[in-house]
Formats: C-alpha cells, sequence, structure tokens
C-alpha cells in the first residue's frame, strides 16, 4: 500500500502548509485612514451668524464654498452670536472654539463700535481671545471692523489702530475690515444697511478664503510664535 493511500489527507495538509508559509512571508498592506479636513472655527456676531440669512447664505458656509472652490479641503464650523461684545467672544472662546479646531477666525469688535465701547477695553478683550487660542494651539485669522470717522475723528482712529497692532502683535494675518467693499452698497447689504445679504456675504466669503487658505498653511508657525 503506497504512503499517499494510507494517509489521503497528506497531500491536501502539506498543500495547505505551504499556501500558509506562503501567506506568511508575503507583505502585508495596512491601509491608512485618510486625514479629516482641518476645522476652521468662526468666532464672531452677527455677521458670523448670519443674521437675516438662511445659513447656507451666511458668511461662514460662503466662505466654506469659497474655499471648496479653491481646492482646499477644510470644515468651516460657525461660531457666531448676534449682539456678541468682545467681551462675549472672550466669555465664551473657550467653549465655543472647540479643541478639535485647527484654525480660528476671530469677527468680533463690531458691536462695540455700536455700543461705543473704549477701543482700550475692546482691544484687551481681544488680546485675551487670541491669549487663549494661542495657548491652545489654535491658529489665528483676525478680521477687524472699520470705524467710520463720521463717529468721532478720535475715536475711528483709535479703534482702526487696535486691529493692526494686534495683528503685528501675535504675528497673526490680518482682514482689516469685514465689510469691505460691501459696506454701503445697496445692493450688499440688508435694509438695516448693517448687515450683509446673501450677495455680500458671498463677497466677504470670497475676499476672506484666500487669506485663511494661506493661513492653514502656517499653523505650525504661528501656534509656536510668542
Amino acid at each position: 500500500m503506497s504512503p499517499t493511500a494510507r494517509f489521503p489527507d497528506r497531500r491536501a495538509f502539506l498543500a495547505g502548509l505551504l499556501l500558509a508559509t506562503q501567506a506568511a512571508a508575503a507583505p502585508r498592506t495596512q491601509l491608512t485612514p485618510s486625514p479629516r479636513p482641518p476645522v476652521i472655527t468662526v468666532l464672531g456676531d452677527s455677521i458670523t451668524a448670519g443674521l437675516g440669512l438662511p445659513a447656507r447664505d451666511a458668511m461662514p458656509a460662503q466662505l466654506q464654498a469659497a474655499l471648496t472652490r479653491m481646492g482646499v479641503l477644510a470644515t468651516v464650523r460657525a461660531a457666531g452670536v448676534s449682539g456678541d461684545t468682545s467681551g462675549g467672544g472672550l466669555a465664551r472662546v473657550n467653549f465655543s472654539v472647540a479643541p478639535d479646531t485647527a484654525l480660528c477666525v476671530v469677527a468680533l469688535g463690531g458691536n462695540d463700535l455700536l455700543q461705543g465701547i473704549e477701543p482700550r477695553v475692546t482691544k484687551a478683550n481681544l488680546r485675551g481671545i487670541l491669549q487663549s487660542l494661542r495657548q491652545r494651539r489654535i491658529g489665528i485669522v483676525l478680521v477687524g471692523v472699520g470705524a467710520p470717522p463720521l463717529i468721532g475723528a478720535a475715536y475711528a482712529r483709535e479703534f482702526n489702530a487696535l486691529y493692526p497692532a494686534l495683528a503685528r502683535e501675535f504675528s497673526v494675518p490680518l482682514y482689516a475690515n469685514i465689510l469691505a467693499g460691501v459696506g454701503g452698497s445697496r445692493q450688499l447689504m440688508q435694509g438695516d444697511g448693517i448687515h450683509p445679504n446673501a450677495a455680500g456675504a458671498r463677497i466677504i466669503g470670497g475676499k476672506l478664503a484666500p487669506l485663511v487658505a494661506q493661513a492653514l498653511k502656517t499653523i505650525p508657525t504661528q501656534t509656536a510664535a510668542r
């Protein structure tokens, strides 16, 4: 009687053992999960909140759309509260700006201007916000508000100077006036003359997008700077 006849499963056993040895020797392919797009949080007031507009037409959504058109992968998260001053933003920055935020667009000061808050107070509040973000190693884009001279020449000069000063102090990019190219236009503003309409929000998002895209590339430098 042949060995094969005595052990009918021997051939199958040896074939299986060979296949197992080959599989163990073959290099394993590891699937690397795709990285999540960075989160951009827009901390602001009624313009950021999209007062008078559906969410899809508000400035954060328009910023998202503009970044997408540029081929920039990111998730824009709105964190605006209508009526918020710089003091309100300072009070809530640590819970309104979630830990997964890579970059925060700080767009506050418009209500300070409307309420006549002293520029030094606004500056101190914004400095506190920027310091908090810096300590959490979150990148920053600072967005200013333009004070018109008719509100008082001295006040306007001091108010308009605080944003560039803070941008220099923290070495962060500045978008000097959130309503640049939009404010004063009946075609781009809502009836109150304060808030942009959908077309105005689209312009703001489009103009802000290149600065935000560039800031995303320099986040390690920003968060390391002191």
